[in-house]
């Protein structure tokens, strides 16, 4: 077949299924060969932790739907993966990583995925991840999770993937899947898809509903698009749209979605844009290499007519430490989540959970569970803990009020810089958007990325300045595969 799968966008993709190039079927013959290759031969990149037993039919069913009916959209016939903490009502486990839920059958899909469904999109199969979004131990590493093993880095075995939505990340990067959805509650889109090479979108809590997701926070938790191009990860953002009533957070949507996000894919777009990067404290951990490539990519905004403003500094950023809001909304979210699944779920509480590792130390103790028996005996559930509703108040006032909001306004931004995902914490607690574009690659290989960071609801504007930076300076290439087979 001379189609070439890698690389290719979802226009491309549309394009040979409708001249009858490639049908769906084939298409995700190509992906799981692939797969085979190079996910579970060779080196184990190990991102694909679940293969969907029924994809091959459904890719059938919609190549005799495209060929009698014409085409759903943009989406339809294209494979997606998913992260193994989105429930699908399919054949397919949903574990978040765990073997405490290895035999978990959500039952019903996630709002996010049945929304798929209608686009046309094959759910192809789940992701690997790190093991409950990494909030199982301290010292685990990201990617690793005790179902699933350890996810590695195409690019350099020796450089993390990120977490928690490594597999997402790694899968897209290594053309797995055309494009996949991951999960983020603090970095957890943008970090892997910082150190994968691809484009993260991480939308403002209350864009897309999160119903049907196992969670970790209910104030933080948002589901997101991971793809090799903005308007790849824009058009999947497209399809995951739709107001789902279950989900509180989207009542604070009303009158800011817009139907179409493309209508923003701006090659123009960072000209005239004013952009500020908060030096203080967010480039610490920079080495000179990555400071080198950050630098560099403020001078090619600057060359695309970008107004920079260096430093735009947050002056709240050292006051933001330890937060117990996670910890404490965890244990009721996820005994809530467990609840739903009905009475023959493997798992019922976080307890059980607990139990079920302390019986299996050998498969499911390699890194502990720390963090799971905090979450247990530290917290009541209810939300009433004097520390949870002061921590609550702080991060809303320090990361959005006192933060982000006060920067922006004094500096009259559109959008806030940080290398790589290292604006992660602030922007996830205010609950605002950002989009993580590659930027380079160290010496080593290692891919390495800028985010840009907005206010809430402001999804536009960042996807004009990421598509306008990428299309401008396209820097972002596959990993190269063949060393590891």
């Amino acid at each position: 077949m001379s189609f070439e799968i890698v690389e290719a966008t979802i226009a491309e993709i549309g394009a040979a299924l409708d001249s009858g190039e490639i049908t769906s079927r084939q298409l995700v013959l190509m992906y799981l060969e692939r797969i085979a290759d190079h996910d579970k031969s060779g080196l184990t990149v190990n991102s694909v932790l679940e293969i969907n037993p029924d994809a091959l039919f459904i890719a059938e069913s919609l190549d005799t739907e495209r060929l009698h009916q014409g085409p759903r959209g943009p989406l339809h016939g294209i494979p997606v993966l998913l992260k193994d903490n989105i429930n699908t009502g399919d054949n397919m486990h949903t574990s978040a990583g765990s073997l405490a839920l290895a035999d978990s059958f959500a039952g019903e899909d996630a709002f996010i995925v049945s929304r798929l469904r209608e686009a046309g999109a094959i759910i192809m199969g789940k992701a690997n991840m790190t093991e409950f979004a990494n909030f199982m131990t301290n010292g685990m590493p990201s990617g690793y999770s005790s179902r699933g093993g350890q996810v590695l880095n195409p690019y350099n075995i020796s450089t993390p993937t990120g977490g928690s939505s490594a597999g997402s990340a790694v899968a897209v990067a290594c053309n797995f899947c055309t494009v996949s959805v991951g999960t983020e509650t603090s970095g957890s889109i943008l970090n892997p898809g910082n150190l994968g090479s691809i484009i993260g979108i991480k939308p403002t809590v209350g864009l897309i509903s999160r119903s049907g997701i196992l969670p970790l926070s209910s104030t933080q938790d948002t589901a997101g698009p991971m793809a090799r191009t903005v308007r790849d990860a824009v058009l999947l953002l497209n399809a995951l749209l739709g107001q789902d009533e279950k989900d509180a957070a989207m009542g604070t949507n009303r009158g800011k979605v817009h139907e179409d996000y493309t209508v923003f894919l701006d090659a123009n777009g960072l000209q005239g844009a004013r952009i500020g990067i908060p030096r203080d404290y967010y480039f610490e951990e920079l080495t000179e290499e990555q400071l080198a490539l950050f630098n560099a990519s403020v001078e090619r905004m600057r060359e695309l007519g970008a107004t920079i403003i260096d430093p735009a500094e947050i002056t709240t950023a050292r006051e933001i430490g330890y937060s117990s809001v996670v910890l404490n909304e965890f244990k009721t979210s996820l005994n809530a989540y467990l609840a739903r699944l009905g009475p023959g779920a493997p798992m019922r509480t976080l307890k059980d959970i607990i139990d079920f590792n302390h019986a299996h130390p050998v498969q499911t103790l390699k890194f502990g569970q720390a963090t799971l028996l905090d979450a247990e005996l530290t917290t009541s559930g209810t939300f009433t803990e004097p520390q949870y509703l002061r921590d609550r108040m702080t991060d809303l006032r320090l990361c959005k009020e006192l933060g982000i909001d006060a920067t922006m306004r004094e500096h009259q931004l559109d959008a806030l810089l940080f290398p790589a995902d290292f604006g992660a914490r602030i922007t996830s607690r205010a609950g605002y958007p950002s989009i993580v574009v590659p930027s380079g690659y160290t010496s080593a290989g290692a891919p390495f990325g800028v985010t840009f960071s907005a206010r809430a609801y402001e999804e536009p504007v960042l996807i004009r300045l990421a598509y306008a930076y990428e299309q401008n300076y396209k820097v972002r290439k596959a990993p190269s595969l063949q060393s590891f087979i």
